[in-house]
């Protein structure tokens, strides 16, 4: 309980250094977060490589490793905790889904007929980092049915928000990473059916899976959640 209290602890400290730096001197903070890192690996002599900048590298890669864990607490609360039962699931959704046309319905409604309209995707999105963080606070003082349906209702929110973006504000989607994309996915399902659990092949065809996704054009987060609802 205190190393998850800990955690949220950070989260929020880190939020509010953060304001205070881009406040106090906007400019090394950009550059600190624009500062580029080049990953790449040399596979049958062609050359894979992703170059980002800081803030990508977090948001697209550290990201997906805490949707991947977030994932797999969903993935255990379908299976033995408190979404096994259909109706429990569905509450969640049903919530994220208000949570998604409600507020963009409000900003549609506010901007019709201006040039802001096209921003009514930005109130879809919800921050599962920082809801994370708040529930650490709390520890196990917070009942598990209540983290588990915020937890869920995030992560759907989440998965929305990628949705709209992918379909709405993306213009070059790349089918064919997308393709690679699905199909390292159906893979992954056909090896849990054949009883494979060598986890060092799941392990490369989730890095591969990862770079295909972000390739894609979908935000790679999706990625983990995906990795993390099927292990």
């Amino acid at each position: 309980m205190r190393l998850e209290a800990a955690g949220g602890i950070v989260l929020l400290v880190g939020a509010v250094a953060a304001l205070v730096w881009v406040n106090v001197h906007g400019s090394s903070y950009h550059d600190f977060w624009d500062h580029h890192i080049e990953f790449g690996i040399l596979l049958f002599d062609e050359l894979f490589a992703v170059d980002e900048g800081l803030k990508a590298w977090v948001n697209d890669g550290l990201m997906v490793i805490f949707f991947f864990v977030v994932g797999m607490e969903i993935k255990r609360e379908l299976v033995v905790g408190e979404l096994r039962d259909p109706r429990r699931a569905a509450l969640p959704i049903i919530a994220a889904g208000g949570g998604m046309f409600v507020p963009a319905g409000i900003f549609a409604l506010m901007n019709m007929g201006g040039d802001g309209i096209d921003g009514w995707g930005i109130p879809v999105a919800t921050d599962i980092a920082f809801v994370v963080g708040v529930l650490a606070l709390f520890g196990r003082r917070l009942p598990a049915g209540l983290r588990v349906f915020l937890l869920t209702l995030a992560i759907a929110d989440d998965i929305g928000g990628i949705a709209i973006i992918a379909i709405f504000y993306t213009a070059d989607l790349s089918l064919p990473h997308l393709g690679l994309a699905i199909g390292l996915l159906a893979l992954i399902i056909a090896g849990q059916r054949l009883g494979i659990r060598h986890i060092p092949v799941y392990a490369v065809i989730g890095i591969i899976l990862w770079y295909a996704t972000h390739e894609s054009g979908i935000h790679a987060t999706i990625a983990g959640v995906a990795l993390g609802l099927l292990t």
